[in-house]
């Protein structure tokens, strides 16, 4: 992927990756939004509910020849359990799975193919986080990014 566009939501920076085939956007800067210290805490709280993982299981299946669901069930039986701690990293070693990427230092973070970032967004706008309706959010967020006024 290549280096990170940033566009300017209603005063949230949001880093966009274009790859080959899709846009990738960051969740780390989604999550920065809600608390600037605790984005990975964020980030792991979405990833443990239960819906995150059967969201993530359906969409790796549906675009991911190499996804591994034998290692997704283990994954969805424990997703919802006060013990299940759950890091993008763990997700994508464990079932190959290409709709999430984290790495760490300089244009690091964790971002997610655009289908996936809407729900994480939206996710988000429940818990109040974003200050307005995400539809809104990103309808601007695609304007800025396409370059239309």
């Amino acid at each position: 992927m290549a280096k990170g566009k940033k566009i300017s939501v209603q005063g949230t920076e949001i880093t966009i990756l274009h790859s080959k085939q899709d846009d990738f956007i960051s969740l780390t800067d989604l999550a920065r939004h809600k608390d600037p210290l605790h984005t990975d805490s964020i980030i792991q709280n979405w990833l443990r509910n239960r819906n995150t993982i059967e969201l993530l299981g359906l969409w790796e299946q549906m675009y991911n020849p190499d996804f591994k669901p034998l290692e997704f069930e283990g994954f969805r039986k424990q997703a919802g359990l006060n013990s299940f701690v759950l890091t993008p990293k763990k997700w994508i070693e464990t079932t190959n799975a290409i709709g999430i990427t984290s790495k760490q230092g300089r244009y690091g973070g964790t971002f997610a193919h655009k289908d996936i970032a809407l729900e994480f967004a939206s996710w988000m706008n429940r818990n109040g986080a974003l200050p307005i309706p995400f539809y809104k959010f990103w309808a601007e967020a695609q304007r800025e990014y396409s370059g239309i006024s």
